[in-house]
């Protein structure tokens, strides 16, 4: 009787396709854990663009009320008078504002607005409940 000592060449294959396998879910943690990382640096990325961009934005708006001030005084004679009138254009805003927000409020607080909040407050919380289970 002559026993053949080698392994079976399926067993041999079988060995290559778990370390090819291993070596997939291994590159495949890489990936994701690189992928994370991005996305991390990207939302850090944005939050920090969003703050500039506000800072340039109220840079931009006080530039441009320096220059209508400049020109209201111009045109009034007198800087105090534009000064006033810079504060009389704010100040309507503001109160355009405060009146819309007040109107947003009232619409929120009508019943069939309050309802549908509280379906949708309650899909969600079905919609957790279910992803859980």
């Amino acid at each position: 009787m002559h026993e053949d000592t080698t392994a079976p060449r399926w067993l041999h294959d079988l060995g290559l396709a778990a370390r090819a396998w291993r070596d997939l879910a291994q590159v495949q943690w890489q990936l994701l854990g690189a992928e994370l990382r991005l996305a991390r640096s990207a939302a850090k990325i944005t939050l920090v663009a969003v703050l500039l961009s506000l800072v340039f934005a109220a840079a931009l708006v006080l530039t441009l009320l320096a220059l209508l001030g400049v020109a209201l005084s111009q045109w009034l004679g007198w800087w105090v008078w534009s000064l006033l009138v810079l504060i009389g254009l704010l100040a309507l805003g503001l109160g355009m504002i405060r009146m819309l927000i007040q109107r947003c409020l009232h619409w929120m607080s009508m019943p069939s607005v309050r309802a549908s909040w509280r379906a949708l407050g309650r899909g969600s919380a079905s919609s957790d409940d279910n992803a859980m289970h």
